[in-house]
């Protein structure tokens, strides 16, 4: 199912960035552009949710002991589960990659029946191989130091805290050897939307 279907017709870009490089803010203006966007961190947010595919993955594989009182996941406990036992975390990873591939594949063909041009938003598009899923790759890009700058002001984060969660992923400048498009996102906000409104302007004509 992770390969496109030749009697689909739509036309599908993937949008992805690092970690507080601006994506979402990217990602909001397409819809507000009127665009369909399948966004992977909602997705699997709702397949964790309770009697979602990947609730039920995870508790049959690690127990009840990961739930809240309420019943919802624990991931703060899950995340320190996987902190101690990187080998938890691999086979973790590889559960949840299954699942979460096989909704977005469905979502994907879903929409490609019925619109000439939509966007999935994944994070991880590069780390996780969704490279021949699109047509095109935009990538929101952002130098290094404002990239570390940025995530320590909106997580609140020592210098040392934020490179490490910058380096978990693959870095921008490995993407950007990749992707076929890049919105530079170092400026403002406007100076951003006004790159991704001639960009839409061009796929339009």
């Amino acid at each position: 199912m992770s390969d496109l279907s030749g009697a689909l017709m739509g036309k599908i870009i993937g949008l992805t960035g690092g970690i507080a490089s601006g994506k979402s803010t990217v990602s909001q203006f397409l819809r507000e552009q009127g665009y369909q966007v399948i966004d992977a961190d909602q997705v699997v947010h709702d397949l964790q949710a309770p009697q979602g595919a990947l609730y039920q993955v995870l508790v049959a594989e690690f127990g009840s002991e990961i739930l809240q009182e309420n019943g919802q996941l624990n991931r703060q406990k899950l995340g320190q589960m996987f902190f101690e036992n990187p080998d938890l975390m691999r086979k973790s990873s590889q559960l949840q990659n299954e699942i979460i591939r096989e909704e977005l594949a469905r979502l994907r063909d879903q929409l490609k029946e019925k619109e000439e041009l939509f966007f999935m938003d994944i994070p991880l598009l590069f780390e996780l191989g969704y490279e021949s899923w699109f047509d095109q790759i935009w990538l929101v890009n952002v130098s290094a130091e404002v990239q570390v700058k940025r995530l320590m002001e909106r997580n609140h984060l020592s210098r040392e805290q934020a490179q490490k969660r910058i380096e978990a992923q693959l870095l921008l400048a490995e993407k950007r050897k990749k992707a076929h498009v890049l919105i530079d996102n170092n400026g403002s906000v406007d100076e951003t939307l006004a790159q991704v409104a001639a960009l839409l302007e061009k796929e339009r004509r």
